[in-house]
């Protein structure tokens, strides 16, 4: 752990010094019209230095990092301070030209702020990171006889972050593990999942349990939860399922998507980072002027933040901007908006129409709750209802939802009214999970932006 704290100390150390050199040039390539001079060369060594030596004297390298964001900026605003008295005491022992004073104001003013904002994004990075590494993976363990004893014995001597949460035994059949453990039978399975946080289910049947088996998966499905069959396998689970390594044993991962792959997921996941990172930068000021305008049109916040289903089935809150004169409560919200709905205001109708209402959930995609392409996040309402009508309609939440989808770009979005509405986008999701690439994520993105289709059925 010692040498994780090194390790994230020095990152925030380099950030700092690669921003201090970065906003340099900056100042120097709009205020100077020739290239470095010696006395910028000078200057500038001298300011890695100072800025080295205040940072360690003050500890801003040692453990204000492990604190909150407003700690971490009060440390990093008082080096600074420092700093910045450092330099006006010698401009005012020295006589240095007018266009040199220009750039070192210019820098000082960009440092404060590009330093704050690379120590903010640079938090959530490393704070998101933490979060992964230390969540708990709830497994619930179906099956009998020894192996279920040597998958326990396996979670608890090799993996951490794994918890068993219980065994479910067969009806009626004696349990082969401390009776204490047992969390029922499989006829209260689905009851037992409804109230109780599962991530997995480890299947440890014989081949001739595939009933039995199927059962589980039908159920765990239901509830979107990720399946492993501790055996050999694929009549019983489909084209999907790949062989794995749990311990010394196969395993089967029940619905293997390309997504599950360490570079697919890393890819996409860099991806979703950078592009929203750009598109909060280039959206900041167009926000301001809607904010401005939705304060204009109507009374009420800028900001609409309702509760939809992320991840796992685990709730998120996403941001869009208010496009209603009221709404009703955005955590258990129910009311769908329906077409010449009269809640929706003047400037509401044009920010719905164009789907610019949607555009800060760029900042749900930088904070890691969404992604920019995958399935929308629905209210709860509606995906009880959805998971309920829709065969394997939970898979979609095996990964995070996007501001864009397969789904949308194909005509499937807004009213969920029918069967074939509901259908089709159910269908149109999961086709998207399993055929999955990068060059994909692309065209959604590009058919987002110019297919007539992106925008059917939007009001």
């Amino acid at each position: 752990m010692v040498r994780s704290y090194k390790s994230v100390a020095n990152l925030y150390f380099w950030a700092d010094l690669f921003t201090l050199f970065f906003t340099f040039c900056i100042a120097i390539f709009y205020f100077q019209k020739s290239d470095f001079r010696n006395m910028e060369w000078v200057f500038l060594i001298n300011i890695v230095m100072l800025w080295t030596v205040i940072g360690y004297s003050r500890r801003l390298y040692i453990s204000n990092w492990r604190r909150g964001f407003l700690s971490k900026f009060l440390s990093f605003t008082k080096s600074y301070l420092i700093l910045l008295m450092f330099v006006t005491f010698i401009f005012l022992l020295f006589n240095f030209p007018m266009e040199f004073r220009t750039i070192i104001f210019a820098f000082f003013f960009i440092f404060l702020i590009m330093g704050l904002t690379t120590n903010f994004f640079l938090g959530i990075v490393i704070n998101t990171v933490n979060k992964k590494k230390n969540n708990k993976i709830y497994t619930l363990v179906a099956g009998k006889g020894s192996l279920t004893g040597h998958i326990e014995n396996h979670i608890i001597a090799n993996d951490r972050r794994h918890k068993i949460r219980g065994f479910v035994k067969g009806n009626k059949e004696s349990a082969l593990v401390r009776e204490d453990k047992v969390s029922g039978e499989l006829k209260d399975m689905n009851q037992y999942l409804l109230e109780n946080p599962v991530d997995e289910i480890i299947l440890a049947l014989p081949l001739k349990a595939s009933k039995k088996a199927r059962k589980i998966l039908e159920i765990a499905d239901h509830h979107g939860i990720r399946v492993k069959y501790v055996f050999d396998y694929k009549d019983t689970f489909g084209r999907n399922s790949r062989m794995t390594k749990y311990g010394q044993f196969e395993a089967v991962n029940v619905r293997q998507l390309p997504l599950d792959g360490k570079v697919a997921s890393t890819t996409k996941s860099i991806f979703d980072f950078v592009f929203s990172f750009f598109a909060l930068l280039v959206l900041i000021p167009i926000f301001i002027v809607i904010g401005l305008l939705i304060k204009l049109d109507s009374p009420g916040p800028v900001f609409y933040c309702p509760k939809r289903i992320g991840k796992g089935g685990k709730p998120i809150q996403i941001f869009k901007f208010r496009t209603m004169v009221h709404n009703d409560d955005p955590i258990h919200s129910n009311l769908s908006t329906q077409k010449n709905d009269p809640r929706i205001t003047r400037l509401g109708k044009y920010l719905r129409k164009f789907s610019i209402d949607e555009l800060p959930q760029f900042i749900n995609v930088f904070l890691g709750d969404m992604s920019v392409v995958g399935p929308r996040p629905h209210r709860l309402k509606l995906n009880r209802q959805l998971q309920e009508s829709e065969r394997n309609y939970m898979i979609r939440h095996y990964f995070k939802p996007g501001i864009t989808g397969w789904a949308q770009v194909n005509g499937w979005r807004g009213p969920t009214e029918t069967k074939e509405q509901r259908e089709k986008r159910t269908i149109y999701d999961l086709w998207y999970l399993e055929n999955w690439s990068f060059w994909l994520d692309l065209k959604i993105i590009w058919r987002t932006l110019t297919s007539s289709k992106t925008h059917k059925n939007v009001f």
